[in-house]
């Protein structure tokens, strides 16, 4: 399995490149899926340089790079600083990489649930050693959680309509399936034309929850301060206004609810400074060779 058919990696040099301050440096890439975004990193670090990977997927150890300088950990990145701290001579690291978001392959295989172009069980699991999934969200949570999921992690307006009709349907069947709970909400909860738009939020936010990315995503920020050596960088790519906005207010702030504190003279007090003040994006060529880069945005900060 190569890392194109697992996953084409999205912004690969601008994230990779921007990334590296230290070509003997060590570096940790904390979703290492199809390999694709660390094979490049470590192909530009040097003899003393040093890459550890982390993915929760048991299906990612398919892509490991046999190279004595790099290091996999199975497990979610929100045990990073954890991990790192087992690791002799690791910290502090001189950067760390994050891409946010479904690999291909997770998208592509039909049983694990993430796609709605697939009938198959509603799944979702990152880590498919967890025991929560999509349906159990679906069936078990009550009608104020799910219009709190749907609201908040899938920006649905329609969050309550959407939490009364999977109510309503689940006490006479059971919400087992992609194709189930598309039966529930075909009609009268969008307009035919925005189906695709409708159903990716609706997903999306499913995955969100079953997954607690928010939380995760907070918790590896958090742990970046902690991890990363003044000068180091930290390198994250996201798909969807909610990461976005964490990072964003993270970098500029050192919290994700973006409350700037500043010191005696009125300096801003934050681990971290912009390297780049926009978010970078994919080109056009890029977006035409991988359709999925379209929303990418990638934030890079320099521990300060």
């Amino acid at each position: 399995m190569t890392d194109t058919k697992y996953h084409v990696p999205v912004l690969l040099k601008p994230s990779v490149d921007e990334l590296i301050v230290d070509k003997n440096g060590v570096y940790v890439d904390v979703t290492f899926g199809g390999g694709g975004h660390s094979k490049y990193l470590i192909s530009q670090l040097e003899a003393n340089g040093r890459l550890i990977g982390f993915d929760q997927d048991v299906d990612a150890e398919a892509n490991l790079i046999e190279d004595e300088r790099f290091t996999f950990v199975r497990q979610n990145f929100g045990f990073m600083k954890n991990h790192l701290r087992i690791l002799p001579g690791v910290l502090p690291v001189d950067g760390v990489l994050a891409d946010l978001g479904v690999s291909s392959h997770q998208f592509n295989t039909a049983d694990r649930g993430f796609s709605f172009r697939f009938d198959a069980e509603l799944d979702m699991r990152m880590n498919r050693d967890v025991i929560k999934t999509a349906k159990d969200v679906l069936m078990d949570y009550e009608e104020s959680d799910l219009r709190r999921v749907f609201r908040a992690y899938g920006e649905l307006s329609n969050a309550h309509k959407i939490a009364y009709k999977i109510i309503q349907a689940r006490t006479e069947k059971e919400i087992k399936t992609t194709a189930d709970l598309m039966t529930v909400v075909e009609n009268g909860l969008f307009p035919p034309h925005k189906k695709n738009t409708f159903l990716a939020k609706l997903f999306q936010a499913l995955r969100i929850e079953v997954n607690d990315e928010m939380k995760v995503l907070e918790d590896l920020l958090n742990q970046s301060v902690e991890v990363i050596k003044v000068g180091g960088r930290l390198s994250v790519i996201t798909y969807h206004s909610l990461e976005d906005r964490m990072v964003k207010r993270f970098i500029k702030s050192g919290n994700i609810e973006g409350v700037q504190e500043k010191d005696f003279f009125g300096n801003l007090i934050r681990p971290f400074k912009e390297v780049n003040r926009k978010p970078i994006v994919p080109s056009e060529a890029e977006i035409k060779e991988n359709n999925r880069a379209r929303s990418a945005k990638l934030r890079i900060a320099e521990r300060i």
